[in-house]
This record gives C-alpha cells, structure tokens and sequence, in this order.
C-alpha cells in the first residue's frame, strides 16, 4: 500500500474530502441517501448510487479510508494504464451498488437511511483475498481452500460484528453488514472477467483459472 497506484489513493483521499464537503449539501443525507424501501415505493434514484459517497462519521471515514488502502491497490495493479484506472473505478462502484441493492432487497419494507462506501470497499476486499499468496499476479480460483476460509471467517466477523452492533466510534449506529457481504461477493467473483476486460495489453497476468465465471 506504500506504492498504491493512483487511482487507488484517490478513492482514499476522496473520503475525507467527500465528507468534509457532506455538510454543504441542502438535506444531503437525506436526498442522496439510500432507503431500501424506495426500491418498491421508487424514487430509489440517486440514493442507490450516491449513498456510498456519504459517512456516518470521522470513524466510519477512517475505517473504509483504511480498508480502501490496504485492499485497493492489490486490484488496482491487476489494470493498469487509463483503461485500468477506468476500470477499477467503474469496479468499486459497481461493489457499492451491488451492497446497497442486495442490503436494500432483504430490507424493503425499511425505511432508514444507508449511507458508506462499506459495501465497495468490502468488494474491494473480496478481489484483494483472491491474490493473496501470488507472486505473478494471478487470481486464486473462487474454489481455492484458502480463498474459501478466508471468506468464511471475514464473513463471520463481519456478521457478528453487524448483529451485536459494534464498531469502534460509531456507538448507536446501524451497521448494515449484509451489504457489506453482497459487496463482498460481487467483488469476489467478478474480478476475474472484469480485470481480463480492462487490464489491456500490460501489468499482471490474470488468466482464467477453474472457479471463474465465464465471459
């Protein structure tokens, strides 16, 4: 993380800035936030998308700031150049919106507001935990033993952590930590295709390997 490609540093310093900007918003919270009981009442637009620029908090900034820091620039590196950097943003969006959407689907009759880029960061995880142990830079198969654990004890943590309801400076907030774990699975099993897609010409070798979703 001590040599993060730019892309990935500024979907870290992008947070704080973001948030220190959240209070000039007219009912900011409010109008970007995402409600899951929009996706059937609608007005679900922008909510889905932007909810994962706002924060709760200086701590909920610091924790996906780190987290976007040490899981980041793993994926960053598998694409490389302008088309890369394209792509991986493209990538961490499409992890937030995933997390936001699955959170929403099993809580539809909820009316409170979700807002955090947890769900993105944790599909940034998610990719990250497929290269962990590579020396050339090729993803783990999604049925790698170790991929599997690894999984399996984040997502325990991250349950239980969610169902007790405890996070270091953010007492009294909800944690939606089932849109953390659909983020994390989009991220997991779709880094594959996706990198093969905007990697182009140059950086780490990801080819095919038995587990991954086929393009």
């Amino acid at each position: 993380m001590f040599n993060a490609p730019a892309v990935a540093l500024l979907v870290v310093v992008s947070m704080p800035l973001l948030y220190m900007g959240q209070g000039t918003l007219p009912y900011g919270e409010v109008r970007f936030a995402f409600r899951p009981a929009s996706l059937v009442g609608g007005g679900w637009w922008p909510g889905l998308l932007t909810a994962m620029f706002l924060h709760a908090g200086w701590a909920h900034v610091a924790m996906n700031a780190s987290g976007a820091l040490a899981f980041g620039p793993p994926v960053a590196r598998l694409m490389p150049g302008l088309r890369g950097a394209i792509g991986f943003l493209l990538f961490y969006i499409a992890c937030g919106v995933a997390g936001a959407l699955g959170y929403g689907l099993l809580h539809l009759d909820s009316q409170a507001l979700a807002v955090g880029a947890s769900g993105a960061v944790f599909g940034l995880t998610g990719a990250a935990i497929r290269l962990l142990g590579s020396i050339d830079g090729r993803l783990k198969a999604l049925t790698n033993r170790r991929v599997l654990q690894l999984s399996a004890i984040l997502m325990a943590v991250n349950a239980a952590t969610g169902l007790i309801g405890f996070a270091p400076g953010m007492e009294g907030v909800s944690i939606a930590w089932e849109a953390h774990a659909f983020g994390y699975l989009f991220g997991l099993v779709t880094i594959g295709p996706w990198s093969r897609i905007f990697r182009g010409r140059s950086g780490f070798d990801s080819p095919a390997d038995p587990g991954d979703p086929a393009v």
